[in-house]
């Protein structure tokens, strides 16, 4: 039993009359859960929180290729040191020097738990994950992270009455969803491992909110594109490599066939639309988990538009036979109707918006790597 439940239980106890009693009842003391402190050094600026407005805010799995961007989006807003950048692998000097990072691992429950205790976390949001393909080629990895890992994030949210994102996604549908629009609420079925865990997330963080009142939040992520990250083993990376091929060497080869229709959406709506749905009040969330997106495209059609900026652009397919199956259990659509009219989400990049924006900044970068 997770250590804040026990905790509850005997509050309950305590409060019952004493009578029928032998003696008066003791509050138990839990033994070996004294928090260690984190080590301060130039590495982590340990955060004062002066500013009580401001949320307190832990990123797990942070050097995926949401982590550092919303790290900077929410430093924008709320302070540099009231958000904490985790992961368990080494970061770059530009990320290590941002603003502050620590070692997190989120198999590790007492680890996390002082990390939440000593910092004074308010909001947790909970990147950790392995993606559909890495979770297909590991699947006990995936099961540990993916589930595992979860259940440490939520019973730790519960204790400290944190504020919990975890992003679910596209592939938490499956083959007998509805493809050309899937809505928020139908049957999902997927049948990746990386699916799975999201549903599961889904489920068990809205029975948290019911049951305990788990302040947890849910968004399901489309495709997501990004100009300065790499690709990250996930079956829609495609369309962030395809930017990277074409500026290296005018060609790409596509592991998916070319009229894969996916839904997508550039990484600035996408970090935009973890900060709203964060910031909304809980009033306004009549549901848990939300449909987000901004563009559905095939990489054809993709191709198309990168031709337009790069005329000798060429595109070959050497279709991924796992990857392919993934994407074809996939909707083609999302409807997320229900996010634009409960908290009023909407998207600000369309295809050609997206193509320029990634072209201006690999652009860019080819020239100061050649300077």
């Amino acid at each position: 039993m997770p250590f804040w439940l026990l905790n509850q239980v005997f509050s309950q106890v305590l409060q019952r009359p004493a009578c029928g009693y032998p003696t008066p009842i003791v509050p138990v003391q839990f033994l070996g859960i004294s928090a260690r402190q984190v080590t301060s050094d130039a590495s982590f600026r340990s955060a004062s929180f002066s500013d009580t407005e401001h949320p307190r805010v832990l990123i797990t799995g942070g050097l995926g290729q949401l982590g550092v961007g919303l790290a900077k989006l929410l430093r924008k807003r709320f302070g540099k040191d009231n958000v904490i950048l985790s992961d368990i692998r080494k970061p770059s000097d530009h990320v290590f020097y941002s603003g502050p990072f620590i070692y997190s691992d989120i198999l590790d429950y007492k680890n996390l738990r002082e990390i939440v205790v000593n910092n004074r976390i308010t909001w947790l949001i909970h990147y950790s994950a392995l993606l559909s393909a890495v979770g297909e080629a590991n699947v006990s990895l995936a099961r540990a992270v993916n589930i595992t890992g979860l259940h440490n994030v939520l019973d730790i949210a519960t204790e400290h009455n944190l504020r919990l994102f975890v992003p679910s996604t596209i592939g938490a549908f499956g083959p007998s969803s509805p493809r050309n629009p899937a809505p928020d609420l139908c049957i999902q079925r997927p049948r990746t491992i990386y699916g799975v865990s999201k549903v599961h997330a889904e489920l068990i963080g809205e029975y948290y909110h019911y049951r305990y009142g788990l302040d947890f939040r849910c968004l399901r992520y489309p495709g997501i594109i990004s100009a300065d990250t790499q690709p990250g083993g996930g079956t829609t990376d495609y369309a962030v490599q395809i930017f990277h091929d074409a500026i290296k060497s005018g060609k790409f080869q596509c592991y998916l066939k070319p009229d894969t229709r996916l839904p997508m959406m550039y990484i600035d709506d996408c970090l935009r639309a973890t900060l709203e749905i964060m910031e909304a009040s809980s009033d306004s969330l009549p549901m848990r988990t939300y449909n987000i997106n901004a563009m559905s495209f095939t990489p054809e059609e993709l191709a198309q538009e990168v031709v337009k900026h790069l005329p000798e652009f060429q595109v070959t397919y050497n279709v991924d036979a796992v990857r392919q199956a993934i994407a074809d259990s996939w909707p083609m659509n999302f409807d997320d109707s229900n996010a634009r009219k409960d908290w009023g989400w909407k998207h600000y990049y369309d295809l050609p918006e997206l193509v320029t924006v990634m072209f201006s900044f690999h652009t860019s970068e080819s020239r100061a790597a050649h300077a």
